[in-house]
Formats: C-alpha cells, structure tokens, sequence
C-alpha cells in the first residue's frame, strides 16, 4: 500500500506540478507559481513598444527617368541629353548616384531640371530608349522606441501618430513573450526556458534533418546591421545605399529582422546557416528615396538573390518604378516576402508590395492564433471601380511579441507585421534549403507551397486571414513533393461558407442582380510567364441545379510574373427568378508555359485546375428592399491625393481605403444586411442599370464629376419611382488652399484635388430639384432623436424645396478655425433634408452634410439609426415622427446670399477623373462610355454529383505529402537541466544551431506519450488497489505473493533494513 501511495504521489508531482516537463497547457493561470504571473513585473526584460510613423514626399525638381532596358551610365546620359536637345531646358543636370550599383548598368537615372520643367517631361517622355518620367520621393520613417508596458503584458494601445500623406507603418506594439503564448502557467521545479518563434513553428525538427538555411541567399532591406554582431555567423555581404558612410544598424529594426531570419544564438531564427545580404536603405535620420531602393534592387538581381524581405509598405500601388521592380525583381526568381501593413482592424487597408500577386503577403496573429488587431485587412483596391478586389493576405503568422535580436547583443519582443514577415522570410529560406532541385523554387512554387499547407484559422474570414496560419512542417512536406503546376488563390468559390467566405457568404444571389465578381489569381508555378489556353470552361453540374447560373469569365491574356488574374462574374438564370436552393458548377482552366529545360523547341508544359463554384439562390427580394451602392463615383488614392473627409485627422489625412461597402464602409453593409436589406454595388455610370429594381440609390463621399447624360437618367429614374439619399461632406477651396496637408515630417504641402466629397459635382446633380449643398465646413456634438450624434467637417444644406423637413443644428464654424484660428458657435445649421417629389409615384430624395458617422475609418458616433430611418422614408415613405416633429425642424432655406461652392481653379482632378478629360487648359466632360457587357460563357452540363465539401477537396496536383516523412524527434531530445540565476534562457551550441534543444509545446509527440504513459501507469494501480479493497477473501494472498517476492533479493544480497 505505501507503494502505491508512493508512485500517486509522483505521478501526482509530475502531472500537476511538472509541466516544464512535458510541455502540457496548464489552465491555470492564476498559479501563484506562475513565473508567467510572477514575471509580469520583472525588472530586466528587454520589452519595448515601438511606434513607426512613415511619410513620403515629391523631391521638388527631381525626376526619375525610367529607360526600357539596361544601358551604361554614358549611354543613359546620352538618352537625357539628346531628348532635352530640343527642350528650353537649360539648367539640368544628372544626380550622381555613389554606391555598389553605380559600376554596373541600370536602367533608370535620377536628373534634377529646375527650368522649364514640364517641357522638358515631356521631351523626355518621347525619347524611344524611355520608358517612364515620374517624382522622385523622399520615403521618412521614425522609429521611436518606449517602455510602454511592463514585459510580459499584452495590451493593446494602436496609437495613430503619423502625419504622413501615405502611411507606412512597419512596427508597432511590443508584447510580452511568455504571457503572449498563453501556455504555460506553474514552474516549481525548473525555470521555463523562453521559447522562440522558430522552435514554435518546429524549425528545430528540420534542423535535425540537417537543413539549416545553407546556400540561400536571402537580401534584407532595412536600416543595416552591425559587423560583429555575436548572433550572425554567415553575412556575406553589407552594402550602403544611403547618403551616409556607415554601415552599421543605429536603430536596431533591422538588427531585429535579421536576427529572427538567421540568428544562431539566443533569440534563434530559422536559417542560421542561410548568406545574409545586409541592404541598408534607410539612414538613421530614417530617411529614404525611390531610386535608393531602386538601385539596391538591381543589386539584388545582379547578385542573384534568392529570398528577399521588406518589411516597408503603403498604400501607394501606382508608385509605377517601385511596382515594375518588384515584378523586375521576381521575375529573375526573387522571392519578396513583405508585411500587409498595420493599419487594422479596418477593411482595405492593404500596403504594397504586399498586395502584389507575385509577393508573398504576410498578416500576423498573436500566440493564441488570434488575428492582430494591427494586421491590415482585404481586399486590394486596384481593381475599384469596375471590378472587386483579390485575397489578401496570402498568409498569416506569429507578429505579437516575437522575440528578436537587440541592436548590439541580447534578445528583445517587438509586434508588427513587419515582424511577422521576417518569420516567413526565414521560413521560406529555410525551406528552399530543403529542396534538392533548387530549380523548382521559384516565387510561384513557393507561395503555393505555403497556402496549400497554411492551416485555417477557425471564425476568421478570408480577408483577414489569407489561406490561414504558417505551417512550416506541411509546407515541407507539400514542398518536397512538389511537380510544376498551376494552382488558384482562393482554389474555390463557396458563397454559402460563413465566415470564412465573408463578404460573398454574407449575401445570397438572386435574378436580376448586379453579377457578383470574384477575383481570383492564377499561380503559375511552371515558368515565370504562361498563358492560358483557349478559354476557360464553365461545368455546371445538373444534379446540384447548376444549370440555374450563367458565368462569365475574364482573365489575364499574360500571365506575368509568375501570376494573373481569373475574373468570375456569376449571375442568377431567368428561370430562377422565384426559385431557392444551392447550385453547383466548376470552371476548368488550362495554363501552358514554355519549358525551360525542354530539348525541343516551342516545347509547353500544361497544367488544369478546376475552380469548383457553389452559390446560394433565393427569389428577386421587392425592390423596397434593394439599395445600390454607387461605387463608380467614389475616388480614393493613389492615384490623386484625395483627402480624408475628417479635417481633424491630421495624422491621416489621405483617403485610401476605396469607399466600398466591404472595405472601411463594412459595418454600415453588416447592418444594412442584419435589417434585411440586399445592397448591390454599381461599378459603371448611372447610365448602366435599371432603376426600376431598385429602391433606393445610395451615394456616399462622392468625389467624381457626373456625366450630363447620368444628371438626365437619374432625373428621370426619380419621376418614375428610384429614390436618393445622399452623404456628402466638406468643400471649400479657401480652406482647401490654407490646409493644403501639410506634413510635418517632410515639411512638404499637398493640394487636394476635391474636398471631403465634389460638393460642386453633387449640387449639379440635385440641382433640377431646387437642392444644393453649402461650402461651409461644420462640426460638433449633439442630440437628434435622442440619439448622441458627432457632425466630423460636414457642410451644411444651402437650398432645399420649401415643402421638404430640414433638420438643424447648433454647430461650431470649423471653416473659421481653419482659417483665421476663431472659434464661433452657428445656430440653425441645415444638415438634414427629406423631400417627397410631386410627380405621382415619384421617388423621394435625402440629404446629409457628414458621412463621418457611416465611415469605418474614423468614425467616432455612428448613425446608422439614421440610415435606417432614412431607408424607412425613401422605401416606403414613412417620414418618421422623430424627424418630422423634431424640435430641431426649420424652414427650408430656398435662396441664399452666399455664392454656391465652385470647383477649385487649377485643380488636377482630371488627371484621375473617368469623366473628365483635359481640354485647352479648361476640363470637358468626356465621351460616355460603354456600359460594360459580359459575354457568357457556353455551359458544357455534367450529369453527376458535385463535391460535397470544396475546401478540402481542394490540393496541389501530384502532391503526396504521405511520402516526405519527418523524424522521430524524441532520441534527439536532450535532458533538461536547471538554469542557473543569472544564466542566459537560451543555450549557445557552437555551430550555431540548437539541434536537440529542448523547446516545449513544440515537439508534440513527447507530452502527448508522457502524459499517456502516466495515466496508464496510474489506472494500473488505481485497478489494483480497487481490486484489494473490493475482494477481501483474496486479499491475503495477493498480499503475501509481492512482500515475498520482496524480501527475496533482500536475503541473496545480504542487505538489512533499517529503522
């Protein structure tokens, strides 16, 4: 009985207070010994927040001169002076450019013309020898490192601090290690060794395989590392691309980056033995330059690079020299990992080049594989406003607390995605070092790689979290089985799958519809350039009714580099016009690219991939119940430098995010949805749908101009039932010329080409109704129908039909602030206006001076009781009692002595307009287009059962990831020992790898075998005691049987007990 007692009481120790030995999750994690609890106050933990702020800015004369292939500097200079010949340029010269680059050819120059400047653009545009003349820019990033927190919290302070025209933000919040796993809670016998981001994504089972990163390349762009930093072994190469003599890292971010790629010691990255090519691209004032990074990339070409991390964005996808190198730079194989951005948890809020195709875009997550609130969400803006936008991220990984190299020596946690993107950068270079035929590595395999073994994250939608979690041991598996081929990004189209499907799940089809688009890319893992062969084929499978869609298909005539796009448009079939139900088809799609390696000439290799597509139908909804969104009229930036309509946002003060009802319009669309309205998105001019099956037409933050033929239709689509409601926002050109958005960091200002909405474009509109908006610029708080309500620079009404409801209110005069410093109090500002038009069955119309309280992006009180009070009036005409008797009702205001705002004399917007074109120095409106026609394609019926589950359905081609088979790691685990104080929580073996160190909730088969083992050794006993105490009668000689078989090797030995 003591025996049993005695191996209870250390099965007990070993299950309950030992989980530093097996690496079991505690679920307490209160334990008062808890170093987890205990250490969130330590003294000495090298924790630090770090707040980023970018900015960007147009270098005033200077112009990068883009050549259409690579000439010497003497043939360049050449080309420049002969296309100037014939310009009155006289005062221009070349910017001499020193660094590793300057000795071998490029294909761009950087010149500075101080006269005649717009001349002299033009003369260089025509030279044949060049391909493109844009800005130079001048990139400012501040690093700004502070104690923010004690070490081992994780809370979450998003600041917004930058006061940049194009937000970059790279880095942003630190968190604690340990407490950010949320594992591990009580240590009574050994102190828990500090885990690192490699280990935990199970690095450390393919260095046991002997792959260490050895002969990859990898080139980080950053801000430079020191010579004898203890953590590298392997730098083969520093380089200064900067004006500044140094090559050493005076920030420490991209001693960080470097370090969670190929650190050998403490804080370990994935690739120890991987080169590490150091650029350094910003100086330590963090200032950088297009043509900086353009000359480094080159050098990165030249050098043949193979992985390549840049942990830098923004919104800027028409930056064209940047974008064109990027694609330059895969092209020759370069595979360019880089962050999504920070600026989550809003919609499209997406950083090039992450955006891009050919870029593997990485999100982060934090350790309880939670999406970060910082991650950047979908979709890509590119495509507004005709099309939809792709999927992105394309991965997500650990960004929260990840530990990384100090500047000097040491360890230190930092958030971001720019943290999360080093992680799969060294992941990616540590698998390349696995593949045998290197040759199979190229951008295309790599990303298919890592989607098609990335693990979904569950309740997270696409948006957000790409193809789901990094998952470094399948991706080797899926890897090292790997046969050229093509693959889809999504591989599927489910708009039935919430959430992971959202928005496309959020909505069913229906007859009449404006066609749903989705946006797919075509991964070309054959070659970098591929086409696809005749067209894509449409498969509906009739016992799943998919007879009752019609798709259309457009694509990409090129697929270049490595990528392109398949775009499905699914619309509902006119005999299910009253019908409710699933169906089913699939698109086939054949890719060809030339072999590279083929003796023969003109010799292709092929590759088909079927997009399975699943829609849900329900019957055409009344048309009371349907809103149109209208997308077409909505600019955003780049290209033009259209202004946030929030003036009070001076530290973002660009509107980037696309306007789209599935972007930073989301929660406005979620509530629309949840009070059982369909809203549908209009891409084309007004011109392009039928009002009749609709009721309402919805126009938020308008800055486009309106063809004189959409002015006419929308009257006329009035009179005959369609109704308005409109959200406009600020307009005035004085203060669009005091504001000018200045940024502080590059000391530059910027013009806008519109205020908060084309307030000018909008009173033509609304104008045959005896309607207009002022140019006065208002905010403040107040109450309308009890509701706490926030006007953020919204103007006011200044013409309304006497027979329509205003609703005012007491506001400050913001226009004023802005102007002369003042501050003044208005009463009786009209923000509000309800009006019922005369003709019988005609629509009704609404207007609101603020779109600040529907708009993600700084919203600070929402009115969407408003909206939904608004819809209620121009549905049904139910005009409702709060705002028809408000206390606040006033007069219409039918003539005003102020002048109606004017479009700003000298304005660019016809450089972005679609209806604008330049004409004699005066814009003209331009022809009106097309409206866009689809073409059908021809259905090819299957007589068969469609895939019941298209997810998992969905693989690479001849992978079989059975067959690449992982260690045993358990003989290669050595035995943990105790730390003694003061001693470092990580071990430095030479070599630089930790082959068998121990690292917990890693190796997984260990807990899982030691927690079993113990529990079958402890029901053994539990059963044997149960049966003493259960059978008496046999008790004794059950008993004798053991203490004999005791005793006997006692008397051989000759040993006594003691007492």
């Amino acid at each position: 009985m003591a025996l049993v007692t005695l191996w209870i009481s250390i099965l007990v120790v070993l299950l309950c207070g030992g989980p530093s030995l097996v690496g079991t999750e505690s679920g307490d994690a209160n334990s008062s010994a808890s170093p987890t609890a205990a250490g969130l106050h330590c003294q000495n933990c090298p924790q630090l927040t770090l707040k980023v702020d970018f900015s960007t800015s147009i270098i005033e004369h200077e112009y990068i001169v883009v050549f259409n292939g690579y000439f010497t500097a003497r043939a360049r200079s050449h080309f420049i002076a002969s296309a100037l010949r014939s310009s009155t340029a006289l005062d221009w010269h070349i910017v001499p450019r020193d660094n590793p680059a300057s000795d071998y050819p490029s294909d761009f120059e950087v010149v500075q013309i101080r006269q005649a400047a717009r001349e002299s653009l033009l003369s260089l545009q025509d030279h044949p020898y060049i391909k493109r003349v844009t800005p130079q820019r001048k990139v400012f990033r501040s690093l700004n490192f502070f104690d923010d927190s004690p070490c081992n919290d994780t809370r979450w302070t998003q600041k917004w601090q930058s006061s940049r025209p194009l937000r970059r933000t790279s880095l942003s919040l630190g968190s604690g290690f340990w407490h950010a796993t949320g594992r591990h809670s009580s240590r009574r016998l050994l102190r828990a060794i500090p885990r690192h981001v490699a280990q935990i994504l199970q690095a450390d089972v393919l260095w046991q395989m002997g792959h260490t990163g050895s002969g990859v390349k990898v080139a980080v762009f950053d801000t430079g590392l020191s010579e004898k930093h203890p953590h590298f072994k392997n730098v083969k190469e520093r380089t200064n691309w900067t004006n500044e003599k140094t090559l050493d890292d005076g920030l420490g971010h991209g001693t960080f980056v470097a370090g969670v790629i190929a650190s050998m010691r403490e804080c370990q990255g994935f690739a120890p033995d991987s080169e590490l090519h150091i650029f350094r691209v910003f100086t330590n004032n963090q200032v950088s330059y297009t043509s900086w990074f353009l000359d480094a990339f080159n050098y990165a070409i030249l050098k043949k690079m193979d992985v390549l991390n840049l942990s830098i964005g923004g919104p800027d996808f028409m930056d064209h020299p940047f974008v064109d190198k990027v694609w330059e730079l895969t092209a020759n194989r370069v595979i360019m990992v880089s962050a999504i951005g920070n600026d989550g948890p809003l919609y499209g809020t997406l950083n090039n080049p992450a955006d891009q195709m050919d870029v593997i875009g990485v999100g982060g997550i934090d350790f309880e594989d939670n999406i970060a609130r910082f991650s950047s969400r979908g979709m890509t803006t590119w495509e507004l406003p005709g099309g939809y936008g792709r999927l992105k991220p394309d991965i997500v990984t650990y960004g929260s607390g990840v530990r990384g190299s100090g500047m000097k020596e040491g360890c230190r946690s930092l958030s971001g995605t720019s943290v999360a993107s080093p992680v799969v950068a060294g992941a990616v270079t540590l698998l390349a070092s696995t593949v045998l035929n290197r040759e199979l590595v190229n951008p295309a395999s790599m990303k298919q790689a890592l989607i098609a073994s990335a693990r979904r994250l569950p309740g997270v939608n696409m948006f957000e979290q790409g193809h789901g979690k990094l998952d470094l041991l399948r991706a080797y598996q899926v890897l090292n089985s790997y046969q050229p081929q093509a693959s889809l990004s999504p591989s599927y189209i489910d708009l039935s799958e919430c959430p992971y499907m959202w928005p496309y799940c959020s909505q069913p089809i229906y007859y009449g519809g404006m066609p749903t688009i989705v946006n797919v890319t075509i991964l070309n893992g054959m070659g970098v350039t591929g086409r696809i062969v005749d067209k894509p084929i449409w498969q509906p499978y009739l016992p799943q009714n998919g007879d009752h869609i019609d798709v259309a298909v457009s694509y990409s005539p090129i697929l270049w580099p490595w990528a392109g796009y398949l775009a499905i448009s699914i619309s509902v079939a006119k005999k299910a016009a009253s019908w409710e139900g699933i169906a089913q088809g699939h698109v086939m799609v054949t890719v060809a690219s030339p072999a590279e390696n083929d003796s023969q000439v003109g010799g292709e290799l092929t590759s088909t991939v079927k997009l399975p597509v699943k829609v849900k139908i329900v019957p055409t909804p009344p048309r009371s119940k349907r809103v149109l969104w209208d997308q077409y009229h909505n600019l955003r930036y780049p290209p033009g430098y259209f202004p946030r309509d929030n003036l009070r946002m001076k530290n973002d003060p660009l509107d980037w995010n696309g306007d789209h009802i599935h972007t930073n319009f989301r929660d406005m669309y979620q509530h629309l949805r949840s009070m059982g309205y369909f809203v549908e998105v209009l891409g084309s001019p007004i011109t392009c749908f039928d009002a009749s099956q609709y009721g309402t037409l919805l126009m938020v933050d308008s800055e486009e101009e309106y063809f004189p033929e959409e002015i006419i239709k929308l009257r006329r689509d009035v009179e005959n039932g369609l109704s308005v409601i409109v959200f406009s926002d600020w307009y005035n050109t004085s203060v669009m010329r005091k504001v000018k958005f200045y940024d502080e960091n590059t000391r530059q200002w910027w013009m806008p080409d519109t205020g908060g909405a084309n307030v000018p474009a909008l009173n033509d509109l609304v104008s045959v109704w005896g309607m207009a908006f002022s140019d006065g610029l208002y905010e403040g708080d107040f109450t309308m129908a009890d509701h706490d309500m926030y006007y953020a620079s919204g103007c006011s009404i200044a013409l309304f039909p006497d027979d329509g409801i205003v609703i005012a209110q007491t506001l400050k005069d913001q226009g004023l602030e802005v102007l002369k410093q003042e501050t003044a109090v208005v009463d009786n500002v009209p923000i509000l206006g309800l009006y019922q038009t005369p003709s019988e069955g005609g629509g009704r119309i609404a207007l609101y001076g603020d779109s600040n309280c529907i708009d993600d992006s700084h919203r600070q009180k929402d009115c969407f009781w408003l909206l939904d009070a608004l819809l209620q009036f121009t549905a049904y005409g139910m005009t409702p009692p709060s705002l028809s008797h408000s206390k606040n009702r006033m007069a219409p205001p039918t003539s005003t002595e102020r002048p109606l705002p004017e479009r700003l004399e000298g304005n660019h917007l016809y450089r972005y307009s679609k209806v604008l074109e330049a004409y004699l120095g005066d814009p003209k409106p331009r022809p009106l287009p097309a409206c866009p026609h689809l073409s059908w394609a021809k259905p090819q019926p299957l007589n068969e059962t469609a895939p019941s589950n298209l997810w998992k359905h969905q693989k690479l081609l001849s992978v079989d990831t059975d067959k690449v088979t992982l260690p045993n790691m358990r003989a290669y685990r050595p035995q943990v020992r105790p730390l003694s104080p003061g001693e470092s929580g990580a071990w430095d073996i030479p070599g630089g790898i930790m082959p068998g160190r121990y690292n917990q909730d890693v190796g997984q088969t260990i807990p899982v075998f030691a927690f079993l083992g113990a529990m079958v050794v402890l029901a053994f006993f539990v059963v044997q005691l149960t049966k003493v105490r259960s059978k008496p009668k046999r008790r004794k000689p059950r008993v004798k049987r053991p203490l004999f078989l005791q005793q006997s090797p006692q008397t051989h030995t000759g040993r006594t007990p003691t007492v």
